[in-house]
């Protein structure tokens, strides 16, 4: 039995949900925007007392597997249209910067060229440089996937190395440091 499936979704003040049973497509509008994802044909969508309740057909293996994942994804999307989703990376490494013009981002990453890279104009980028501080890179946006997408494929841009911690990271992520050819001796 599915425990995240089961528990319902709060509707904070201002957001709607519908869903439509002939197209089986949830929709949740917000201050923010509005975010539509698909579902299978078998489950159901129902709101009763500001809450969206998510209810799976039978017992099978793919409807328990199924159940909990559409009930993360909706009250993702519930927060993302309410509150949005804020992703930010560093960059780590001597002459290591980032400038962000519209949505697209140049970064000098110690390679002989500078590499482009264009984000969606869903997500709203800023690149922040400040004395004596790392470069950050900031995405915000109401996809919670897409920005973890986005952010996945630039931190892979420049990965970190294990001993001297160069590259780019999120903001508090722990990286593990190996020894290097001091500890052999």
């Amino acid at each position: 039995m599915s425990r995240i499936g089961r528990l319902p979704i709060s509707l904070p003040k201002g957001v709607t949900c519908t869903f439509s049973e002939a197209e089986h497509l949830v929709t949740v509008k917000g201050t923010k925007g509005e975010l539509k994802q698909v579902i299978d044909r078998d489950f159901k969508i129902t709101m009763e007392e500001g809450n969206v309740l998510v209810h799976r057909p039978t017992e099978q293996k793919r409807h328990k597997a199924m159940h909990g994942l559409y009930r993360s994804l909706i009250a993702n999307m519930v927060e993302g249209v309410s509150k949005g989703y804020r992703r930010d990376l560093e960059l780590i490494g001597v002459g290591y910067k980032a400038t962000a013009q519209g949505n697209v981002l140049d970064l000098s990453l110690g390679y002989s060229h500078s590499v482009i890279f264009a984000v969606p104009t869903e997500l709203k980028l800023q690149a922040v440089q400040e004395k004596g501080q790392n470069p950050l890179i900031i995405l915000e946006g109401i996809d919670k996937q897409l920005i973890g997408q986005m952010a996945a494929k630039i931190k892979s841009l420049r990965p970190v190395e294990p001993y001297k911690g160069k590259g780019i990271r999120y903001v508090g992520e722990f990286v593990r440091r190996k020894a290097g050819k001091a500890a052999a001796k």
